[in-house]
């Protein structure tokens, strides 16, 4: 590699990504999505002499080919991933996920991209039907937000099977850490507790998630962007082990020194059928293509994460006392 272009790179996982490549040396093009304020999301602040950060929309594929051109490799993270408002809005799920997936990989195909590392969800699968999973497991569209993931990667693996097309597709377990959205319920507790609440409103805390720290993914993601051996591969980028959410969030608020109490909120639980019980990832297939391994345990992860929400500068960006979906 040696300039590259990253998609949803103002996101949690991609602004990460984008200070892990820079850091490694790489040019990278840095895409924020288009709004009439100039606001860069994560990537606000980031100054690097290798840094090129424009706004659009992978919905246009006219731009998608514009923002491809000069680079040789493409980190596609540009995606909707909220899952409770995939219940509500799931057309722009498809327009983002299936429809920005084409239109990069059709632009890399057009123009001659050398590697496009494609970035799916350990929600494809659904709940574990045997653990730990790996990459030959049932897919399982059990909400529109995964359906739409499913469908992202199909588009991919067809452009690598009729127009070979250099694709591999990263699927990262559950990622935490500095900077992810209040829609996820690790921010939301810290953000919480770390705001005085006592009592915190949460969902089902029995289903068990496979939780990645972030720079744990993200060293995932630049492993399978240079390895030899892994294109036209799905490859998960897991821990090999799983935490209930209960656990999660009784080693939260001990880290925290907190006495807070949890009580079940109705709305903030799936619908019967679309809930995810068990995720736990098979790491083998990354760990025998790349040099790749975790780093971080879940406490060591939850620490760091922990010192970075507690920051007030940084603790002002969240509203703590309302819901996200």
């Amino acid at each position: 590699m040696n300039k590259v272009l990253v998609t949803g790179a103002d996101g949690f996982i991609g602004s990460h990504l984008t200070e892990l490549l820079l850091a490694k040396g790489y040019q990278v093009r840095a895409l924020s999505v288009y709004n009439s304020f100039n606001y860069w999301g994560w990537l606000e602040g980031m100054q690097h002499p290798n840094l090129e950060i424009v706004n659009g929309d992978v919905r246009d594929a006219n731009f998608c080919r514009e923002i491809v051109k000069g680079c040789d490799t493409v980190f596609h993270l540009a995606a909707l991933i909220a899952i409770p408002y995939s219940y509500v809005a799931p057309d722009s799920y498809v327009d983002t996920n299936i429809k920005g997936t084409l239109n990069i990989c059709q632009a890399a195909k057009d123009l001659g991209i050398e590697r496009v590392v494609v970035t799916s969800t350990s929600e494809v699968y659904g709940t574990a039907r045997y653990v730990p999973i790996d990459e030959k497991h049932p897919k399982q569209p059990q909400s529109p937000y995964s359906a739409t993931k499913i469908g992202a990667d199909a588009i991919a693996m067809s452009f690598y099977n009729a127009f070979n097309l250099p694709v591999v597709i990263a699927r990262p377990f559950n990622t935490y850490g500095p900077r992810q959205s209040a829609r996820a319920i690790i921010p939301t507790i810290i953000t919480q507790i770390a705001n005085g609440a006592k009592e915190i409103m949460v969902g089902d805390l029995t289903p068990t998630r496979d939780f990645n720290y972030v720079k744990d993914t993200c060293r995932g993601f630049l492993a399978l962007g240079l390895a030899d051996g892994v294109v036209g591969e799905e490859v998960n980028i897991a821990t090999n082990s799983e935490i209930s959410m209960a656990d999660t969030l009784n080693l939260i608020a001990d880290i925290m020194h907190s006495d807070v109490k949890w009580i079940q909120d109705p709305q903030r639980l799936r619908p019967a059928n679309s809930e995810v019980f068990r995720l736990w990832g098979d790491n083998t297939k990354i760990k025998s293509l790349t040099d790749w391994t975790p780093k971080y345990s879940i406490r060591e992860g939850l620490e760091e994460t922990i010192q970075w929400f507690s920051n007030k500068e940084n603790l002002s960006k969240y509203k703590s006392n309302i819901y996200n979906r």
